[in-house]
Order: structure tokens, then sequence, then C-alpha cells
């Protein structure tokens, strides 16, 4: 019988797979996903950032051989990237198998990361609930906006209701003075206790510094 160290060096560390998402475009989700790599990988961890924001690479790329090692560029600030193909197929029209061997391509690249971050794409999409519902760790960004409140408080129901998503984190991005982040978050707190049965964790906020 194996001992346990030798099972732990066997199984690899799951990934840490965080979806970086907030409904409303226009929020800093991308500046927030490429702050966050760019940080993690400075800590020592091994990082890709996949922008879910995708015209995807349909299959021709997607689905060759030589799948997604062939598409992934380095970041000068040290973490890995899957960069959008604009303009080629939107992440919504991706059918079972180009999904399948999305999954599967990451899969295989699971021994080489510690952490995933996902920038997904704005909107309530398909796309970005199924990524979402996947991440181990959702991250809700909101900028002190009508619209960005209201869109993230129906995500959060929707990922909650439809795909059994229970706890998020906010990041309030572009405040104007400190802590008029902890005000966004409570305001979106207050709402979801009563309607919805979620749990939310403050993650901190960004001053607004263009």
């Amino acid at each position: 019988m194996r001992s346990p160290e030798a099972r732990s060096i066997q199984r690899p560390r799951p990934v840490q797979v965080i979806a970086v998402t907030g409904g409303k475009g226009g929020v800093g989700k991308t500046s927030v996903s490429v702050t966050l790599a760019a940080a993690l990988s400075a800590a020592g961890r091994r990082v890709m950032l996949f922008d879910g924001d995708l015209g995807l690479y349909k299959s021709p790329i997607l689905l060759h051989e030589g799948g997604l090692d062939e598409i992934v560029v380095d970041a000068r600030q040290g973490f890995k990237v899957v960069p959008g193909a604009s303009g080629i197929a939107t992440l919504a029209s991706l059918g079972a198998v180009e999904h399948l061997a999305l999954v599967q391509g990451f899969s295989a690249l699971a021994a080489q990361l510690d952490t995933l971050i996902v920038d997904t794409a704005a909107g309530i999409s398909h796309g970005v609930l199924q990524f979402s519902q996947a991440a181990r760790e959702v991250l809700v960004v909101v900028c002190d906006e009508p619209a960005s409140m209201t869109d993230a408080y129906a995500l959060v129901k929707v990922l909650s209701r439809s795909h059994g998503v229970r706890r998020f984190r906010v990041l309030a991005n572009m405040v104007h003075h400190r802590g008029a982040g902890v005000t966004l978050y409570r305001n979106l707190e207050r709402v979801t206790s009563r309607f919805v049965d979620v749990v939310l964790e403050y993650a901190g906020e960004i001053p607004e510094d263009p």
C-alpha cells in the first residue's frame, strides 16, 4: 500500500480557477484579471490568464493536435495567456465538441499551473455562466454605477438559482474615495441577502486611476 506521501506526490494539487466577472461591460474586469495574474506570478505562482471574451479559436485551431499549447503566449510579467481572437467565433456559439476540447486542453495543462484566471465576457451569456460555475472562486467586479450593481445582482441570482454557485467575492473597482468599496459591497449584500441564498465576501477596492 502506498504511503500518504507517495500518493500526494503522484496526485497533483488542483488548479485554483478564478472567474473574474461582473455582468456589465466597462467595470474593469480585464484590468483586474491582468493585475491579479501579474501579482500572483510575482508571488511565485504559475499562472495562466484565459480570455473568455472570445471569438474562440473554433475547431480548426482548438481541436487540432497542438491544442492550447500552440496558442499560449508568455506575458512579460511572467504569466501565460490564452488570448481571444475577436471575430472568429463567439463563445456562445461553441458546441459540445468545442467545449469538451477546451476542457480537455486545460486539463492537459493542469500539471503546469497553480492558478487559472478566466476573464469572462460581459453580460450573462451561456459561456460566462459555464466558466463561473466551473470556477472554484467567482470574483464579481462592480463599480459605482446603478447598471453595474443591477447586473452584478442579476449574475449572482442566475448563478445561484440555476447553476448552484453559492459563494462569491466582490471587488469594487474605480472607487473615487477610500471606503467607497465597502459601501458598494454592503448595498449588494443587502439585496442578495433578501432574495438569494448566497454568501458574499468583500475582496477589497481599487481606486480610480486613469
